[in-house]
This record gives structure tokens, sequence and C-alpha cells, in this order.
């Protein structure tokens, strides 16, 4: 049950203070992810595992340079990373640096773990 009322004898919730790094990372994060490429980027490397440049310029359809610049963002984040083989260069999804931003995000949230948002509960499995 959710109540909007404070128990007058128990006073406020107690509030504690995101740490700032942590605030700075999910902004980040977030301002990459807003962006339709970027996200579709991340969607095609974690479905595919690894893809090479020009195959993420012919599914996008987007030149490039276009799809470099993106790439270059997510990379400099932590989200992707690349290894070069030859002349090519392959993409795939870091997914070491999200889990952590997830665990320090739920961590945040102190002993429940989870965040609730009405009848969808974000939480980490131990």
């Amino acid at each position: 049950m959710i109540s909007n009322t404070l128990d007058p004898v128990a006073g406020p919730p107690s509030i504690t203070e995101m740490p700032e790094r942590l605030e700075q990372n999910l902004v980040q994060v977030f301002k990459l992810l807003s962006d339709e490429t970027r996200l579709r980027i991340l969607y095609y490397l974690s479905q595919a595992g690894e893809m090479h440049v020009t195959a993420l310029c012919d599914r996008l359809g987007q030149s490039q340079p276009a799809v470099s610049h993106h790439l270059a963002l997510l990379r400099v984040s932590g989200l992707i990373e690349a290894r070069r083989d030859g002349k090519h260069n392959f993409y795939s999804v870091k997914t070491g640096h999200f889990h952590q931003l997830m665990v320090d995000l739920l961590a945040a949230f102190g002993e429940q773990g989870e965040i609730k948002f009405e009848d969808f509960v974000v939480s980490q499995t131990r």
C-alpha cells in the first residue's frame, strides 16, 4: 500500500543524497541513450555481440562518419569497446561498465536494493 501521509510519530522518512559521481555517470549514460541512433547501436551490438562499422552503417542507413561519431561517444563513455582486426574495427557492448552502474544505482536506494514505479520493480538478484 502506498500512502502520501506522514506518520506524525515517526516523522519524515530519512532521505540520503545520491553520490555525486553516480549522479554524473547516470546523467552521462542517459544523455547518450536519449539519442535514437546511439540507442539503436547499443541494441544492435547487444543482439549481434559484435559488429563492424560498415554493418552498423547499413543497419542504421547512415554514413560512416556519422556512425563513427556515435561510436566514439559510446566508447569514451565506457559503454562499448573496439577490437581492431587488420584495417577494420569491430565494436561490442562493454557489459561490465553498465552492470556496475546499475549495481551502484540500486545500492544508492539503500537496504531494499530496488526501485519501484507503481507495478514495475527494478531490483538486483543476489
